[in-house]
Order: structure tokens, then sequence, then C-alpha cells
């Protein structure tokens, strides 16, 4: 059964710190291209980050490039997005997602996990 699991969410205050983590089951993560998503209220659906399979592409939206390092773990079949200097409009439901290749297209993500609140606030 494939599975992806976040974790790490919670509630920080704005300049601060955390980081997500993505458990990977069920299938050969290291052959998977690895993707940060968020949706944030009223917000249409916005991919942050995406990684290739062996780390050497990476992509990260305009709203959190310098702040945000997405990473993996082939051998924990594990993903990861540390997130700094966060600002309020970082609050999000985060997911993590699998594709074959790198998709603009959100639709052609083929396993998402269910999600893990961040939420920016003093």
């Amino acid at each position: 059964q494939l599975q992806l699991e976040e974790s790490g969410g919670g509630l920080v205050q704005p300049g601060g710190s955390l980081r997500l983590s993505c458990a990977a089951s069920g299938f050969t993560f290291s052959n998977y291209w690895m993707y940060w998503l968020r949706q944030a209220p009223v917000k249409g659906l916005e991919c942050v980050s995406a990684i290739s399979t062996g780390g050497d592409f990476i992509y990260y939206s305009d709203s959190v490039q310098g702040r945000f390092t997405i990473s993996r773990d082939n051998a924990k079949n594990t993903l990861y997005l540390q997130m700094n200097s966060l600002k309020s409009e970082d609050t999000a439901i985060y997911y993590c997602a699998s594709a074959d290749l790198y998709y603009t297209d959100l639709g052609r993500l083929s396993t998402w996990g269910q999600g893990t609140q961040v939420t920016v606030s003093s």
C-alpha cells in the first residue's frame, strides 16, 4: 500500500523555524520525484518545492526561495522541508506528494499524504 505520512507541523512565532518530515512506504521512494505543497485558507493549492530522485534538481516557489530547504534521505525513505524565517502567510496545511517525473500540473502527482498543519502566529 502506497503511503506518505507528514509530521512536524505546529504553531510557531513569526521568524521561527520548523522541520517537516514525510515518511514513505509501499513504493520505491528513490525512484520518485517528491513534492511539498500547501493549502492556505481561501487560497489555491501551491507547489512549494520539489526534488528529483537523486536530489540534483530542486525547485522552490518564489514565495519560499531562500527560506525553505527541501531534502531527502533515500536510505530512510524520508523527505524533509526545513522552514526558516517563517511568516504569517506561510500558515497552511502542508502536504507531501510523489510523482514519477517533474510536473507543474499537480493533478499528475500520484500519491499524497494527509497533510500537517503549520500555523505562524504570535
